[in-house]
């Protein structure tokens, strides 16, 4: 069975998949690699595919005709199940349970950033500049969560911990700890108006393409702040970068782009109200080995296999087959994923 690894994170998180899974399934022959050029060349060997989905991209399926299963190294599937050259048969599985935390963080590093202007603290002091401000808080505030899954159901208790009012923007309609308010994506242009700050977590999927437009970003506060935590194309960056010149909102902190890296010519990169991070809100020092407690690390051995094999289905199951069926589901197994390594 061959095991390749696509990774473009640098060492040695790059190499850990492999020195973790090695010795641990002898029954897999792995290779690891850190380019996608390199990646797509050996795409055609693999039985297994563990990726980001944004960094292999549809067409990076266009040649697998082995392939049996392909798990997500992060939560979002886009770039995988989305591509038209993947089996209808073929497994995908998908990372659960373990962003909670840095995506959290994140996600007060830039609202505390835009918030108590850090841009202007870290002038001052180039200038050596002792002048002082009054700086914003987010006690009292209200934050908004657009995609309430595993990571806003982690999120939402940190924010009340700052003892700000929190929002919920989901599919469904269910209640959830941590929530004061809760709206359909139907009413996504009234539910942004009374926020201070609007978080995205929704995956990108043919219903949440552009999600946030130009309606939406008018709708909000001119005093409001947008944070970016899920994937670029939920976001129109058009309509963004017009909001932002006409003030309809105060600012912006972007942890993923429609097109990624992004180009130095986008005025994203110089506008002076917005943050912009190379996608690594998920990513930690701790992302590789030991974000998984020790006792689900002896289920893994069995979970491969299985996986594999097509005996079970492993658990962050997002589309696949089920006794040869062809089933094409979007069924998503809350709980962490065993190949979370």
């Amino acid at each position: 069975m061959n095991l390749l690894i696509f990774l473009t994170h640098p060492e040695p998180t790059r190499s850990g998949y492999e020195k973790y899974l090695a010795p641990r399934h002898p029954e897999l022959t792995i290779k690891t690699f850190g380019t996608r050029d390199e990646a797509i060349q050996h795409a055609g060997w693999a039985d297994i595919v563990m990726c980001f989905g944004p960094q292999a991209k549809q067409d990076f399926f266009k040649d697998t005709p082995r392939l049996k299963w392909v798990h997500s190294l992060g939560t979002g599937t886009d770039g995988i199940t989305d591509s038209p050259h993947l089996g209808k048969d073929v497994i995908v599985t998908a990372v659960r349970g373990i962003h909670g935390a840095p995506i959290s963080e994140m996600a007060f590093l830039t609202m505390l950033a835009l918030t108590r202007d850090f841009r202007r603290i870290e002038r001052q002091r180039a200038e050596k500049s002792w002048v002082r401000w009054p700086g914003a808080l987010l006690a009292e505030k209200t934050v908004g969560i657009l995609g309430l899954g595993a990571i806003a159901e982690d999120m939402a208790p940190r924010f009340k911990a700052f003892n700000m009012r929190v929002t919920g923007i989901s599919r469904t309609d269910r209640p959830i700890p941590g929530f004061d308010k809760i709206y359909s994506r139907a009413q996504i242009v009234e539910a942004v108006k009374e926020l201070d700050y609007f978080v995205l977590l929704v995956p990108l999927e043919a219903d949440t393409r552009n999600i946030v437009n130009y309606e939406v970003l008018s709708a909000m506060k001119p005093s409001a702040h947008l944070i970016n935590l899920a994937r670029g194309g939920v976001l129109d960056e058009d309509a963004l970068i017009r909001a932002l010149n006409e003030k309809k909102i105060a600012g912006a902190a972007l942890d993923a782009h429609a097109k990624e890296p992004l180009p130095q010519d986008n005025p994203l990169w110089t506008m002076p109200n917005v943050i912009v991070t190379p996608h690594i809100g998920g990513f930690s020092d701790v992302y590789a080995l030991r974000e998984r407690p020790r006792r689900s690390r002896k289920a893994e051995a069995g979970n491969l296999r299985k996986g594999a094999a097509r005996r079970s289905i492993p658990s962050g199951f997002v589309r696949g087959t089920e006794k040869g069926a062809g089933l094409r589901g979007a069924l998503k197994v809350r709980g962490r994923s065993r190949l979370a390594v």
